[in-house]
């Protein structure tokens, strides 16, 4: 009898262990989550991206700096090449900045409220918290959430899978998949450091319209890198700013090829193909015809002789591979080397963004 008390003493007191320690609950790390990634005053990070839809996959090195409330700054870098962009929100509004081609676009936008980044964890954070529907697995070291997407190609890539890590509760990873959980983007967090606030004037986008020489630590990370490695190996500027211009679109109009939109769209197909020239630079336009009409228009970038605001209507959008612009109407992108513009009143933003992200060099079939 004693034997069988001190048992079930013991079982009981096995049950009693294992409940304290047992697993958390959703709500309980959601609620850790978002009380750390979205209340931080500010924070920086480095990730990398790697874009695995639309042919061979391509990576990037991102760097993000973000001040309460509302100041952004986040910088893409191509792996391997010359060419970066960045987008910056301060008190003037929000802008992308292309240094390469001396393009700096200005919006009156609330970006990124609308539009949610995975390698923003605030936003990411509100992915988590508004998913009706979400589902967390637990691993020994991580927290695994399966959630619905929120940003720009939500439709074509509508989930998301984040992996925290349980010792920091911050994310390590964010996998992004299509409708057939195939991976398309997968971000991978590389350093966080949270509490980090940055002055307004770090954030202000002057200093991106001085010469290499004035820029000194303004330069962003990868405009050092490339001063550094082209310190006495190139020659001089032209000082005709249009000679310049005229060289570098000639560059590219050699590399130019047409692209072609992949995305089906039903009752939709492409009617007419026709090559306008002007000024020794070929433009190409096509024309889709059906339910849902719009034309594409593509030619090379050139490059800008210096480096001025223009007003660009409508809200930056995050392709994945560059960052856009768009409107109820309208969609417009840079890609290597080359310079896009959609327009349609049938499709909707998403479909706009569905036909930009397939963007293919290649032929109609």
């Amino acid at each position: 009898m004693g034997n069988r008390i001190v048992k079930w003493l013991v079982l009981f007191c096995t049950i009693l262990l294992l409940s304290a320690c047992g697993t958390d609950s959703q709500e309980k790390v959601l609620k850790k989550v978002n009380g750390k990634w979205a209340d931080a005053n500010g924070y920086e990070l480095n990730a990398t991206m790697e874009i695995k839809s639309g042919g061979d996959p391509k990576k990037y090195d991102v760097t993000v700096w973000h001040t309460k409330p509302d100041f952004y700054r986040v910088e893409v870098v191509e792996s391997g090449k010359d060419v970066s962009q960045m987008i910056v929100r301060n008190a003037d509004g929000v802008f992308v900045v292309t240094p390469t081609l001396n393009k700096m676009y200005k919006f009156q936008s609330d970006w990124p409220k609308k539009n949610s980044q995975a390698y923003l964890i605030g936003a990411l954070a509100e992915d988590l918290a508004q998913d009706k529907n979400l589902v967390m697995k637990e691993e020994d070291k991580a927290y695994i959430f399966e959630a619905a997407t929120r940003n720009s190609y939500k439709n074509s890539m509508p989930h998301q899978v984040i992996t925290v890590d349980k010792k920091t509760m911050l994310p390590t990873s964010v996998v992004i998949m299509n409708d057939v959980k195939e991976e398309q983007i997968r971000i991978t967090f590389k350093n966080i450091k949270l509490g980090v606030q940055h002055a307004a004037k770090e954030y202000a986008v002057e200093q991106f319209t001085e010469s290499d020489e004035t820029k000194g630590e303004q330069a962003t990370p990868s405009e050092k890198d490339n001063k550094d490695n082209k310190d006495g190996k190139e020659s001089t500027n032209n000082s005709d700013g249009n000679e310049e211009k005229q060289a570098v679109s000639a560059e590219a109009e050699n590399k130019f090829q047409t692209h072609y939109p992949v995305v089906n769209i039903e009752n939709t197909k492409m009617v007419d193909e026709k090559v306008i020239r002007e000024s020794g630079t070929d433009r190409v336009i096509l024309t889709f015809d059906g339910d849902k009409p719009f034309t594409v228009m593509q030619q090379p970038v050139t490059k800008e002789a210096a480096m001025l605001p223009v007003s660009s209507p409508g809200d930056p959008v995050d392709l994945g591979f560059t960052i856009g612009a768009i409107t109820d109407t309208s969609i417009s992108w840079e890609k290597d080397g080359v310079e896009f513009f959609v327009a349609s009143s049938k499709l909707t933003r998403e479909e706009m963004v569905q036909v930009a992200t397939s963007m293919t060099i290649g032929s109609m079939k």
